[in-house]
């Protein structure tokens, strides 16, 4: 029986029946379409709503995960215990002159069309990552010689006490796939972003640009998480496990991409357990070839 069951019904009452899921399998929420089941999803429509189940799971001392829309993921075919929360419908847009405020749901390939709408530029290295603004500004996500950390003023949080608190840039402590987001286990609201003028003509021909390089390049026709691993320095992880004659290479239904050996795909419907098999058969195989160690990217959760 499910554990969580009267989290559900609580849940409940406040959620209508399309925002609240119970035994939900998480295949159906990933890029990467694997997962077992959570014991109950929340995917509510506001901010206020998202404010009030926080409050609820903390006060309930609930385990609790946040998805946006599911871009970087890779769950285990045990599922996730407790609630997991998805907040892609929470996705307003507003541009004010120069900046750009948007929630924790947006994607970053609508806010990327918005500024384009408004002449503003500063946001086309986004135009092609698959994830939502709560997302990106958690890891600090980036693409072609951009990154969040680039265009932030500030975020709108929940701390790990129940406050609503607002950190300017300066506070956010951003690195490479990092920020006081993640390493504090702060919840995004919202955020203001922002950007410069610029020539409709001159930011549709850079995004134009990169979508043709981001679809050349990468394997966009089968499930995956994006980029498996991190960039180690001083290297390219894609190069090293092609050099280390891995592209291709299958272990059960998840493949090294024959197109980016730096993406895993689920080639023919692959188990998480396929998947975690073949990034640590990876690793293991450039650590012995080249002494470098390979750090995964993709955010692994959930249970064997």
């Amino acid at each position: 029986m499910n554990k969580y069951l009267y989290a559900y019904e609580d849940l409940a009452s406040i959620l209508t029946k399309e925002e609240i899921l119970l035994d939900e399998p998480m295949r159906n929420h990933t890029w990467f379409e694997i997962g077992g089941t959570a014991d109950v999803l929340v995917i509510p429509n506001s901010v206020d709503k998202l404010v009030h189940i926080i409050e609820y799971v903390r006060k309930k001392d609930i385990p609790t995960f946040l998805i946006g829309n599911g871009s970087n993921l890779l769950v285990k075919d045990g599922g996730i215990r407790g609630i997991v929360i998805k907040t892609d419908k929470i996705n307003g847009i507003m541009v004010k002159e120069d900046t750009i405020v948007a929630e924790c749901g947006a994607l970053l390939e609508d806010i990327s069309k918005k500024a384009l709408d408004a002449s503003l530029t500063g946001f086309e290295f986004a135009c092609g990552i698959p994830g939502t603004l709560g997302g990106a500004v958690f890891m600090n996500a980036g693409a072609y010689d951009g990154e969040m950390s680039f265009v932030l003023e500030s975020v709108r949080v929940i701390t790990k006490d129940l406050r609503v608190i607002t950190l300017k840039k300066e506070s956010l402590e951003m690195g490479y796939r990092t920020s006081i987001i993640k390493t504090e286990n702060y919840v995004v609201l919202d955020a203001v972003i922002k950007l410069s003028p610029g020539r409709v003509e001159d930011i549709k021909e850079k995004i134009d640009d990169l979508t043709h390089r981001r679809e050349e390049r990468q394997p966009l026709e089968f499930p995956s998480a994006g980029s498996t691993f991190k960039r180690p320095t001083g290297h390219y992880a894609g190069k090293l496990i092609q050099d280390a004659g891995l592209k291709g290479y299958q272990i059960g239904g998840a493949q090294v991409s024959e197109k980016h050996s730096g993406f895993v795909i689920n080639k023919d419907h692959a188990e998480a357990k396929d998947v975690l098999n073949l990034i640590s058969y990876i690793q293991s195989t450039v650590m012995d070839k080249f002494n470098v160690e390979l750090c995964t990217e993709v955010l692994i959760v959930g249970e064997d």
